[in-house]
């Protein structure tokens, strides 16, 4: 049996075999048996504003693919808009995520641009996407603050999940709701959505610092004033405290582009922490392959009709092409050693 952890990627072999001659032509390989996929959609604020067909392109890509790909569930990593004033942007948001509605189940990261980052004023998206939205999936587990945060539930291959969508730098009120729901589920795999978590680890002095700082996990914010929490206090306080955490999903940093990091929970479980902020139509599909225990991850636009072969801020293809391995069966918090 394969080791059911490891602390690095694995770049595509196959990379090169995906993006070998001529790229733009590059497709996904078959998907092998009992194989499912999960789609992570970045920042999707500058289709909002000014490429509404890029956005229900990404839409329509998703349903032509749901059995191709067996794509079980979608998360969006926020910035769903770019300016959360103008309701034409959230009529465009509305409008292409309305495609995947009663479709497929889908979670909403609320992003910095999705409300009032001072404040931490989220009512525009809260009107957008109301809890009441949802109420009738039974995949729809609840929500605080009116699905600014939210949960949801979905099970493949034999794998229970939840999945925690939580709004950016969430204060102490919204960790505590989170701790509850994930205590409730101790035996389904947690990953967790939230938009700002990987980047500039201190905050830029500079433009310059976005790309070229050092990166991992942030230690600024950008929402909820004093009351809000860094990626860093996220994960003292709450991320690192759940054994059966996995996964982490980001978006916000169009200047880090694509990040990918493996962390240790308090309880010894391995998580793996990824963000991505493209455009051109790019967004993650994480496709899970259970009879290995790992997950391969491929970037792709169907707007250009390729997998990403590498890009100006992150030229390196195995960046947007990789593959990692997670534990065979969920950590348990009453076989963890005690720190």
């Amino acid at each position: 049996m394969k080791s059911p952890w490891t602390l690095r990627f694995i770049p595509f072999a196959l990379a090169a075999l995906l993006l070998a001659g001529n790229s733009a032509n590059a497709e996904f390989p078959p998907l092998p048996e009992g194989a499912f996929s999960v789609v992570a959609l970045p920042d999707t604020q500058a289709y909002s504003a000014k490429a509404p067909e890029v956005f229900a392109a990404e839409m329509q890509w998703i349903l032509d693919n749901i059995e191709s790909e067996s794509i079980v569930f979608v998360t969006h990593l926020g910035d769903i808009v770019d300016n959360n004033n103008i309701p034409e942007q959230w009529a465009v948001a509305s409008q292409s995520l309305a495609m995947l509605h009663g479709k497929i189940p889908y979670g909403l990261g609320v992003g910095n641009h999705d409300m009032k980052g001072s404040t931490g004023d989220s009512s525009n998206f809260q009107a957008a996407f109301p809890a009441s939205l949802f109420l009738d999936f039974d995949w729809y587990g609840g929500q605080y603050r009116n699905n600014a945060n939210s949960w949801q539930t979905f099970s493949a291959a034999g794998m229970d999940f939840l999945i925690v969508h939580l709004e950016c730098n969430a204060p102490d009120d919204v960790l505590a709701w989170a701790d509850g729901v994930i205590a409730a589920h101790p035996d389904r795999r947690l990953i967790i959505t939230t938009h700002m978590y990987l980047g500039p680890r201190e905050k830029p002095v500079d433009k310059n610092d976005f790309f070229d700082a050092p990166k991992g996990r942030m230690k600024w914010k950008k929402c909820h004033g004093d009351a809000g929490n860094t990626p860093q206090q996220m994960w003292d306080k709450c991320f690192s405290r759940h054994p059966n955490l996995i996964m982490v999903l980001a978006g916000d940093q169009s200047r880090t582009q694509a990040y990918y990091q493996t962390a240790i929970g308090v309880h010894g479980n391995v998580v793996h922490e990824l963000m991505s902020d493209y455009r051109d139509g790019y967004f993650r599909v994480y496709r899970f392959l259970p009879d290995e225990n790992r997950v391969e991850v491929f970037t792709y636009s169907p707007v250009l009709k390729k997998l990403c072969d590498g890009t100006t801020i992150v030229p390196d293809p195995d960046r947007h092409q990789f593959s990692f391995f997670y534990a065979e069966e969920p950590a348990l918090a009453e076989a963890a050693p005690d720190k």
